[in-house]
C-alpha cells in the first residue's frame, strides 16, 4: 500500500491507498518541530480506528512546501515504514509535465501535483483554484505543462492580519453573509472578508481568462473552503477536494510503473 503526504503550511494530510482504494485520509497541523515519532503515535491510532495494516504500507510519497517539515516526514517513512519515500521536486522525480515559469525551481510542489491532477481528471486548459494559507490560482494548458499563475493571501491569514493590525476590531470566524451592509462592527468585518474574497476571485479569475484568450476556461477549486465559495459564485465549475492527493497518486504510479 502507498503512504501518500501532502504537507502544506497549515496542515499535514496523510492518505493511504491500496492500489486506487483510498483506506484513510487524515489531517493534523503543520508544527515544523513534529517528529517522526510523534507523527507516529497519532498516525498508528487513526489507521487501528479506520482497520488498517500499517505493516502492508511499501511505499510513500511526500509533496511538501515546508522544507523545515520534510526531513521529520522523511524519517517517518524510514523508521516506521521501512520504505524510502518519493519527494515531489527532487531529482529523478518525472511528473510527466513541464513547467513553463521563468524559475521553474521555484514553483510549489503542491501546485504542481495540483497541475497533474487537473489535467488528468479534466483533459484540457483549465485554473485550478486553491485555498490554502495562500490562496493561489495556476493555469494549466492543453498538454498538462503548468504554465503560472497568482499567489494571493489566504483568508484566514487575511482574518489574522486584520485582527492583529487593527487594536479595535475583535477575531471573526468566516462565514457566508447575505448582506454586504453590514450594521455592526462583526458584521461588516465578515461582509468585508467574504464578499471581498469573492470578488478578489471573480476578478483574477476573469482577468487569467482574459489574458488566456479563453472566456470559457474551466475552473476547478480545491481546498477546506472552496464549497463555500462555490455557493457565492458561479465560475467555479468543479470542485474537487482531493486533487492534491490524487496527483500524488499518479505521479508515484508514473515513476513505479
Amino acid at each position: 500500500m502507498l503512504l501518500a503526504i501532502d504537507s502544506g503550511n497549515t496542515n499535514v494530510v496523510f492518505s493511504v491507498y491500496d492500489g486506487d482504494d483510498p483506506k484513510g485520509v487524515w489531517r493534523c497541523s503543520n508544527d515544523a518541530r513534529r517528529t517522526a515519532d510523534e507523527y507516529m503515535v497519532w498516525l498508528t491510532q487513526l489507521m487501528e480506528m479506520e482497520g488498517v495494516d500499517r505493516g502492508r504500507i511499501d511505499s510513500a510519497i511526500i509533496a511538501s512546501v515546508v522544507p523545515e517539515a520534510l526531513f521529520h516526514l522523511v524519517s517517518l517513512c524510514h523508521r516506521y515504514f521501512g520504505c524510502e519515500p518519493m519527494v515531489v521536486g527532487e531529482a529523478g522525480v518525472d511528473l510527466g509535465i513541464e513547467v513553463l515559469t521563468d524559475r521553474p525551481e521555484q514553483v510549489g510542489a503542491d501546485r504542481l501535483v495540483n497541475a497533474v491532477a487537473a489535467h488528468d481528471r479534466y483533459h484540457r486548459p483549465l485554473i485550478v483554484v486553491d485555498f490554502g494559507t495562500a490562496t493561489t490560482f495556476d493555469v494549466v494548458d492543453d498538454d498538462g505543462n503548468y504554465c503560472g499563475g497568482v499567489i494571493a493571501p489566504g483568508i484566514n491569514l487575511s482574518l489574522e492580519a486584520l485582527y492583529q493590525a487593527a487594536s479595535k476590531l475583535p477575531r471573526v470566524d468566516i462565514r457566508p453573509v447575505e448582506q454586504v451592509i453590514g450594521k455592526a462592527t462583526i458584521p461588516a468585518m465578515q461582509s468585508g472578508i467574504f464578499w471581498g474574497y469573492v470578488g478578489l476571485i471573480e476578478g483574477l479569475i476573469q482577468r487569467i481568462r482574459a489574458e488566456w484568450g479563453a472566456t470559457d476556461m474551466p475552473v476547478v477549486a480545491t481546498g477546506g473552503l472552496a464549497p463555500m465559495f462555490a455557493e457565492a459564485t458561479s465560475l467555479f465549475d468543479y470542485i474537487d477536494r482531493d486533487l492534491t492527493i490524487h496527483g500524488l497518486l499518479l505521479i508515484h504510479r508514473r515513476n513505479t510503473e
